[in-house]
């Protein structure tokens, strides 16, 4: 059975994240206070937090400063190589750019 996709501010889909269900309920439910937040010792997502909090928009996608240094936290991923990385933040800005 293929899972729903569940959308984010910043474009993952939490839906292909093996946490997702187990570990964490989601972005969108813990109000960017996701499970991986405690192993980087942060209380939020900064992308949710600028994204939701300060600007006020329902999506990055909607931001003029899309792809802004917030996202190179996935850059300090130790799990993922640069490829990953840059696979990841450009489907990601496609997501993104797609939304309306």
């Amino acid at each position: 059975m293929e899972r729903k996709k569940i959308e984010t501010v910043c474009g993952y889909s939490c839906s292909t994240c093996d946490h997702h269900g187990t570990e964490c309920p989601g972005c969108g439910e813990t109000e960017g206070k996701p499970f991986w937040t405690a192993f980087i010792d942060i209380d939020r997502c900064a992308i949710y937090e600028c994204c939701t909090n300060d600007r006020k928009l329902p999506h990055c996608g909607k931001c003029p400063d899309l792809m802004c240094e917030r996202f190179n936290r996935l850059r300090e991923d130790p799990n993922m190589n640069d490829a990953e990385v840059t696979a990841c933040l450009a489907a990601m800005e496609t997501e993104l750019r797609s939304r309306k």
